[in-house]
């Protein structure tokens, strides 16, 4: 009897989605909450990209290694402007992100040079969490670049 239980314990530690992305783990590099026409714009956040994800996981185009958690989380309190999400990065770097909607929004070479872009023409407020990835595999050092000019 032991034995059964030991194996069913060990079958349903590998049926958990533990490899998902979380959302309610805490942000890799940190938080913050920006007002429509924040200031400096850009938002500039270091990070290092990537991690064991397959982002093609979440379907919808999406591509590149992720971490489980986000890398950063922003709270966005929208107005008219535009909300722009870009990567500059010496590797080939690609954007996740779950808008306050729910929704999956991905890119890999939007922002030229192989770095990623995500534009909101018409953003909502809320939680936007963003997990930056490597199209490779591996990390990166990278730059997440949060702006309304488009």
């Amino acid at each position: 009897m032991k034995s059964y239980l030991l194996a069913a314990a060990a079958l349903l530690s590998i049926a958990t989605p533990s490899l998902a992305q979380d959302m309610s783990l805490p942000a890799n590099f940190g938080e913050v909450t920006l007002n429509t026409g924040f200031q400096p714009d850009p938002y500039v956040v270091d990070v290092v990209a990537g991690g064991s994800i397959n982002a093609a996981n979440i379907g919808g185009g999406c591509n590149g290694m992720i971490s489980r958690a986000p890398d950063f989380q922003l709270t966005y309190n929208a107005g008219s402007l535009p909300l722009v999400f870009r990567t500059v990065a010496g590797s080939d770097t690609t954007l996740v992100i779950n808008g306050p909607d729910g929704r999956w929004y991905c890119d890999d070479d939007s922002n030229g040079n192989l770095n990623a872009q995500v534009f909101f023409s018409n953003p909502g407020s809320g939680v936007y969490d963003v997990w930056v990835g490597t199209f490779g595999g591996g990390t990166a050092a990278a730059d997440l670049i949060i702006t309304e000019l488009p």
